[in-house]
C-alpha cells in the first residue's frame, strides 16, 4: 500500500481556448457586464450629486 494513491484523482485539464476564439454566449455576457457597469455608473454620479442621503434622522439638540 503506498501512500499516494488515497484521496481525490485530479480532473484532466481542458485545453485552453485561443484568444480569438470566444463563443456567442461570452460575447453576450461580456455585453451585458458592461452595459450594467454604464447603469453603475450613472447611478453613482446621480447619488453624488444629490449629497447625503442619512439626514433623516432623530435631531439631538445642544441643550441637556
Amino acid at each position: 500500500m503506498s501512500g499516494r494513491e488515497g484521496g481525490k484523482k485530479k480532473p484532466l485539464k481542458q485545453p485552453k481556448k485561443q484568444a480569438g476564439e470566444t463563443d456567442e454566449e461570452g460575447t453576450a455576457f461580456q455585453r451585458k457586464q458592461k452595459e450594467e457597469q454604464k447603469k453603475l455608473e450613472e447611478l453613482k454620479a446621480k447619488a453624488a450629486g444629490k449629497g447625503h442621503l442619512a439626514t433623516g434622522g432623530i435631531k439631538k439638540s445642544g441643550k441637556k
